[in-house]
């Protein structure tokens, strides 16, 4: 849409939120100056945009009936058949639906994004298409991602396929349920504070959370940039380093991946554990939340390392407590600023933006009424800080978590991995339609504490299960030096063919 010269009346609205007190003829002299800005802008609007081409063909493909999609895991379903051949071929996967694949509607679990279709393929479709996969469609998430719970997706709740009427956990809901449910082979997932991890937890999936900036997010809808990460959903941990090995390096586009060091992921498994030594962190075990049986099983997982040939060793990491309090203030001001206000991705950014996403989502500010219950908690908290105490709470908590890093650099000096419970408790039951603002938030944010930190510290953490409790899995996670998958990798495959995990 071309940009016209603004009216004094629209420079006297913009003067008075900018604090200027400015004349009548001060409007008039600085409209008369901004007509090179109108040309330069109208010249940008004329030229055509620069995005990477779609190689592969494919449909809009369908919305599946209620009946086809009992765990209302699917948004859309669209074939789209990779290369001839490929690491990935005969591989099923299901997006993530903040991941874009061009021509096939994307929602990202809000209504207000309902009816999007993006123009490209995110870094990540096209390496997997690349290597043969065949991409099956977009897996529900959460409502803009804002939720540890399966419970905020405009269409409904997602359900966890061991339990119907529990949480498939969030903000990867579909993606792991779909996996976990064995209606794909692997997923895509987001993790901003343990959305690839909480989800695999939940259902019984290995989620790897690789080191920022690992996984190009080009092409993937940004929350904040300081901790968006993507990565692989899948049912065992060798489907999930083949995955990585696929997603993983540099793009060109995504300037976090400075220092990026990639592995032969695969190459890891099969190798055990023996000699290794593994760092049990005390201050991930007994929170407040805690189940009794799910700390239980992650000590009888630590005790099955030791039975491997590893050394285990308890270990207390004190600012670990603290990690989820410095995750607040670059979460909440961060995505307010960047996802909402930013219309997606705000300034600053050396990245490709997606124009056409920027243009659809910025018309939430017509329909806020409709965003979940917990985005709009966390957009409504990080305008009053910035409002009332301006960004020295980002910038100080940024600043804190370089000790946070530190802290558990010194332990990993001394250790291979870090060891704890993914979550403090199995999935909960689902809200119910009636459900107060303050269940629905609880249930959204009350399984953060081990998670968050590692989005802002930035290691890699994998989620795997180890046992089940009442029927729901458990989920063991384990933390590694910054590139050092292959290890997580090594270790996390140990156990997994240690014995069947349903009945560890």
């Amino acid at each position: 849409m071309p940009v016209s010269t603004p009216t004094t009346a629209q420079l006297a609205e913009i003067a008075e939120e900018l604090g200027m007190n400015l004349t009548e003829a001060d409007l008039t002299s600085f409209q008369g100056l901004m007509g090179d800005y109108v040309d330069a802008y109208n010249m940008v609007e004329k030229a055509p945009d620069v995005v990477p081409e779609v190689k592969y063909p494919r449909t809009v493909g369908t919305r599946p009936a209620e009946a086809d999609n009992p765990l209302n895991a699917w948004y859309y379903k669209s074939t789209v058949a990779g290369a001839e051949s490929g690491k990935l071929k005969g591989k099923s996967i299901a997006l993530k639906d903040n991941v874009m694949l061009a021509g096939v509607p994307m929602m990202n679990g809000s209504s207000t994004l309902d009816g999007y279709i993006p123009d490209v393929d995110a870094t990540i479709v096209t390496r997997m298409l690349d290597a043969g996969a065949t991409i099956m469609g977009k897996a529900h998430c959460e409502c803009f991602c804002l939720s540890g719970g399966s419970h905020t997706n405009a269409t409904g709740p997602v359900h966890n396929p061991h339990k119907m009427g529990y949480s498939a956990g969030g903000s990867s809901s579909g993606s792991a349920a779909l996996v976990a449910a064995g209606e794909v082979d692997m997923a895509i997932g987001g993790d901003q504070g343990g959305s690839i991890r909480i989800p695999s937890a939940f259902c019984g999936t290995v989620g790897m959370k690789g080191t920022h900036g690992l996984v190009p997010y080009t092409g993937v809808m940004p929350i904040e940039v300081y901790v968006d990460h993507a990565g692989p959903i899948t049912a065992t941990v060798a489907d999930n380093a083949l995955l990585m090995e696929v997603l993983a390096g540099p793009d060109g586009y995504d300037s976090r991946q400075i220092g990026c060091k990639t592995a032969a992921y695969t190459e890891a498994l099969g190798k055990g554990v023996k000699g290794m030594k593994i760092g049990m962190v005390k201050e991930g075990f007994g929170h407040a939340n805690s189940m009794p049986e799910v700390d239980d099983k992650v000590r009888a997982a630590a005790k099955k390392f030791e039975e491997l040939g590893a050394t285990v060793e308890e270990i207390s990491i004190p600012m670990h407590l603290l990690g989820g309090a410095l995750w607040a203030p670059i979460g909440l001001e961060g995505l307010t600023q960047t996802m909402m206000m930013g219309d997606g991705y705000g300034v600053s950014r050396n990245d490709l933006y997606v124009t056409s996403l920027m243009d659809f989502h910025a018309n939430w500010r017509q329909r806020a009424d409709e965003l979940s219950e917990t985005l709009k908690l966390c957009m409504l908290f990080g305008v009053y800080a910035d409002k009332y105490h301006g960004k020295r709470f980002y910038g100080k908590a940024v600043n804190m978590t370089a000790k946070l890093r530190e802290a558990y650099d010194t332990a990993l000096a001394d250790y291979d991995i870090l060891l704890m419970p993914t979550l403090p408790m199995t999935a909960t039951p689902l809200p119910g339609p009636d459900a107060s603002r303050e269940e629905i938030v609880q249930r959204g944010f009350e399984m953060l504490a081990n998670t968050s930190p590692f989005d802002i510290s930035h290691h890699p953490a994998i989620s795997v299960p180890c046992g089940m409790v009442d029927g729901l899995p458990v989920g063991l996670q384990l933390v590694g030096k910054f590139w050092d998958e292959a290890t997580l990798y090594q270790a996390a495959d140990a156990f997994e063919t240690s014995g069947d995990w349903k009945t560890f």
